[in-house]
């Protein structure tokens, strides 16, 4: 295929960034009003099974085992090692990832979506995940005015006292 009309170019980049915010828009289609669970957890498990104390060691997302394994307020994370395990129990906040491990960019427009462990950053000695490419994307352009509208709204979002 071949494009050569500029107007045609744009139309099929708006045709992928809406299919992109779908990732987002699709799971927050109940908006604000609809109770989440307070933590991102699939099977009681939070961060997927990946390492939260490996973000910020090694600077890159790390599958946990079951072999290192810690239940906090009822969610079990994994670790990649004894180490890793030990630091989260001294201090666990340092450690999990803001906004319940929901997709940063999402909470910063009041929505809800899913992460992928492997999209996110460390500002400010905080965890922040994002959904996919495009959401780390955008969410990179103005990480501190994100940051402070998901700040705010997750602190107004509804959520459930139990994880799913």
């Amino acid at each position: 295929m071949t494009i050569e009309n500029p107007r045609d170019i744009s139309v099929a980049v708006l045709v992928v960034v809406l299919g992109l915010l779908v990732g987002i828009a699709g799971p927050a289609a109940a908006g604000a009003d609809a109770p989440v669970p307070a933590v991102n957890a699939q099977e009681g498990i939070g961060l997927k099974g990946y390492d939260p104390v490996a973000y910020f060691i090694s600077r890159a997302p790390t599958q946990g085992s079951e072999r290192y394994s810690y239940v906090w307020k009822g969610i079990t994370y994994l670790f990649a090692s004894g180490e890793n395990l030990q630091l989260f129990k001294a201090d666990p906040e340092k450690y999990l990832p803001q906004y319940g491990g929901y997709c940063a960019y999402a909470i910063s427009i009041d929505r809800i979506a899913d992460i992928d462990p492997s999209r996110g950053a460390i500002v400010n000695g905080k965890l922040y995940l994002n959904n996919n490419f495009f959401s780390q994307s955008l969410w990179s352009l103005n990480k501190s005015a994100r940051i402070i509208s998901g700040d705010r709204n997750w602190s107004a979002y509804p959520k459930t006292t139990q994880a799913n």
